[in-house]
């Protein structure tokens, strides 16, 4: 499967105004050429304010945004996604996400599926995805009109919850998934296999983590705002892991969901 998204991003859920921009200009010096935000962080407008500061060619890099859930009618979709490449300052996305299914279905999967595409032909977005989509959901989003153009499915993925069924499920239908919180907000640090693992590699406890997602194809996003966590981040990537290694961290797996708002799909199990 040919990779379309850069193995590493930088997420940005949770930095706003100066912190943001601080994070992505300090970031793209470095080598990162991949940014995710979303309309629901808030923060696009800063997003792209550092974008133009970086002095970085804009075709250079990966920009992701994604679309939220009061958002999915079609002409509302389309109308969003204009807004976000204005505050974005970009005359097109990269890619564009659907950030979780329409709560209840309250609107129809083929109806957003369909203005996703609308707004991929009509050149605002190159690329197009969804996000937090369950096994169902995405046999669904792959079945409806324009759903033959999605190329990801965006989940959260650590050493605590490795979501493997969805995993191989969204590989199997030749999507590349994207990985976020894939450091679980800081908790891998703390955890003994990996801190074992990673004083045997003269590595960190969260260049384990990552190097651990991204062995499994798995595209990383992790959020980080020092300059040395994310040079360190961009490290992983060169870090290999043994299969002992990896089949230890895989014994972390157990099933915990940071992100899991009330109008959460009901997951696999």
């Amino acid at each position: 499967m040919t990779s379309i998204i850069p193995r590493i991003g930088l997420g940005t859920y949770r930095l706003k105004d100066q912190q943001v921009i601080d994070s992505v200009k300090s970031a793209l010096e470095l080598g990162y050429r991949h940014i995710d935000t979303a309309q629901i962080y808030d923060n696009e407008q800063p997003v792209g304010e550092a974008i133009k500061q970086s002095g970085v060619p804009r075709d250079e890099i990966f920009l992701t945004t994604k679309v939220w859930w009061d958002r999915f009618r079609h002409d509302d979709l389309i109308a969003s996604l204009e807004e976000s490449c204005r505050k974005l300052g970009v005359d097109r996305l990269d890619l564009a996400l659907i950030h979780w299914p329409s709560p209840n279905d309250e609107v129809p999967m083929a109806e957003y599926i369909g203005a996703l595409n609308a707004a991929r032909e009509k050149g605002l977005t190159r690329h197009i995805g969804v996000s937090n989509f369950t096994m169902a959901h995405l046999d669904e989003a792959l079945s409806v009109p324009g759903g033959e153009h999605l190329i990801t499915n965006q989940i959260e993925v650590h050493p605590f919850l490795a979501n493997r069924r969805l995993v191989e499920h969204s590989q199997a239908q030749g999507l590349q998934v994207t990985g976020y919180m894939p450091l679980a907000v800081g908790k891998v640090m703390n955890e003994p296999v990996l801190r074992q693992i990673a004083d045997d590699h003269d590595a960190t406890p969260a260049q384990v983590a990552l190097a651990w997602v991204a062995a499994r194809d798995i595209a990383v996003i992790p959020s980080s705002t020092k300059p040395e966590h994310q040079r360190s981040n961009l490290a992983a990537l060169e870090l290999i892991l043994s299969e002992d290694e990896m089949t230890r961290i895989e014994r972390l797996d157990v099933g915990e969901r940071i992100a899991n708002p009330g109008f959460a799909p009901k997951w696999d199990a």
